[in-house]
């Protein structure tokens, strides 16, 4: 970095935006896209339910432990080598997804994107950060946040088109061309930073952490198919987690300026209260992205293209709000953003709690509106203040830690929703069916017609299909509202965050 120096010339900083960019939307998208396309995806590589998971979270996972190693390697080997190298690696490693014959080659490929992909969403944002001054802050992060939250938000619009008028194995095949232009762009636009800040690899640290996430998203995993804490394995996978994330803290706080996580990151009050807040918001987002696309399909029988088509007004609730952000940025108090954003996600999670089997396409598109209009008010503003007060040395790590708490709350959210989602579905139909026995009138015709009869195999089958469809309608219901007591819950931590006072010094230097 050239310290002191101004800004870049506009058209180089504009070049240098696009670039990265496109790499961060290509690993955003890539969180969701293949959501839509899980059904097609399990009957081609004979997987089961439960089995399928893997390849949302597997991906999810390898980027939560890879992320962490951000700050140290670019700071190790410069920014550009980093992010030219993750490029390659996750193009790659989309074209292998692609061609996945079996679950096990698909995982083992979703891994690798996800190891290769850690970088580029905290990297991008330490970079727009850097080229731009103080001042223009807060319109970097609203066109950094358009892509961290329009590319999960369109990604199953997308799946859903490119499953349906090619396969599956396009959702990952697009990634290349992306790919292509943004190693191009990289390579041209910025320049290699000088190595100036070395630091000790902290390999204690960064072998707890990514032990204990490792862990604690195995036995969220796979507890529901072994009975939880009735199965060895999951004490075991417990176990673990927990000694790992407590060697993990006791080292950090013994180990001085060796931590794996830089002391001035956890002197700062807004980044510690903005990490909390950004666990809580990537619940939201991605735990409903993963969710909604198996319940129109499944239960409302929709097509993959609607389905797609019915969830992408999240993103455009999201691109209205990034805009309604960059301008007002700065001249209101950046915590009443986030309150309103906060106020209109929970309010979409409470419309999304009056679903029904009978509803039409109107209750979808206007909940994902204000959704995604609540997730845009939150997302800049809070990466904006996160970061408003953390000294300029260790931002990237900084990034880093941010993007980290978001893959851990999208990780460990979409396996709670689909936990409770299975534990509810059964605990309801049982109730459901207890009043249905024979010696119930209102069991029998004229109340009960055809196709459903308790006296014919085939009619006991319609009926129990038809009680399991109601079953997993009020579970999904009982999630939605989780994730609203989340959001609310949520509030009181704006109370934490300061107003940053305003910079003094030379703009921000170029990305070299």
């Amino acid at each position: 970095m050239r310290g002191g120096a101004g800004p870049p010339p506009v058209a180089n900083r504009l070049a240098i935006t696009v670039s990265i960019m496109l790499a961060t939307i290509m690993q955003a998208v890539d969180t969701t896209i293949a959501n839509v396309a899980l059904p097609h995806i399990q009957g081609s590589l004979s997987a089961t339910q439960d089995q399928i998971s893997w390849v949302l979270t597997s991906y999810i996972v390898a980027a939560a432990i890879m992320t962490p190693l951000t700050g140290w390697l670019a700071g190790h080997f410069g920014i550009k080598r980093v992010f030219l190298i993750s490029v390659v690696g996750f193009t790659i490693a989309s074209a292998l997804c692609g061609i996945a014959t079996t679950l096990g080659e698909m995982v083992a490929y979703r891994l690798l994107q996800g190891v290769c992909g850690a970088a580029l969403v905290p990297l991008s944002q330490a970079v727009l950060l850097r080229i731009n001054p103080p001042e223009r802050h807060g319109q970097a992060m609203a066109v950094w946040g358009t892509g961290i939250m329009v590319g999960p938000i369109a990604g199953p619009a997308l799946g859903g088109w490119l499953t349906d008028s090619y396969n599956w194995r396009w959702v990952f095949y697009i990634n290349l061309p992306v790919g292509i232009l943004a190693f191009i762009g990289i390579l041209v636009f910025i320049h290699e930073t000088r190595q100036t800040h070395r630091e000790r690899f902290d390999f204690v640290g960064f072998a707890a952490l990514s032990i204990a996430i490792g862990a604690l998203q195995m036995l969220l995993d796979r507890g529901e198919l072994l009975d939880w804490f009735g199965s060895t394995e999951i004490w075991i996978e417990a176990t673990i987690a927990g000694l790992s994330f407590y060697l993990f803290v006791v080292h950090t706080i013994t180990a001085g300026e060796r931590s794996f996580l830089n002391r001035d990151l956890m002197r700062d009050a807004n980044l510690m209260a903005g990490l909390v807040l950004m666990f809580c918001v990537a619940i939201i987002l991605f735990a409903t992205l993963a969710l909604l696309p198996p319940m129109l399909q499944g239960l409302m029988n929709y097509p993959v293209v609607t389905t797609g088509l019915v969830t992408a007004p999240r993103g455009i609730g999201t691109m209205i709000a990034m805009f309604a952000v960059g301008r007002v940025i700065g001249k209101i108090d950046t915590r009443l953003i986030l309150a309103a954003g906060l106020a209109l996600t929970a309010f979409s999670l409470y419309q999304m709690t009056g679903f029904s089997l009978a509803m039409g396409t109107g209750p979808i598109i206007t909940s994902g509106l204000v959704q995604g209009l609540g997730l845009g008010f939150v997302f800049v503003p809070l990466s904006t203040i996160s970061f408003a007060t953390l000294p300029r040395a260790v931002l990237t790590q900084g990034t880093a830690i941010f993007s980290l708490m978001r893959n851990i709350g999208s990780s460990i959210g979409i396996s709670i929703v689909e936990v409770l989602l299975a534990e509810n579905t059964q605990t309801v139909h049982s109730r459901l069916v207890e009043t249905l026995r024979p010696d119930n009138p209102l069991a029998q015709a004229p109340f009960l017609g055809a196709p459903y009869s308790l006296s014919t195999p085939g009619g006991i089958a319609a009926l129990n299909a038809e009680v399991t469809r109601q079953a997993q309608m009020v579970a999904y219901l009982d999630d939605f509202k989780l994730m609203m007591i989340i959001v609310v819950l949520s509030v009181p931590l704006l109370l934490l965050l300061k107003k940053p006072r305003p910079r003094a010094g030379p703009a921000a230097a170029a990305a070299e």
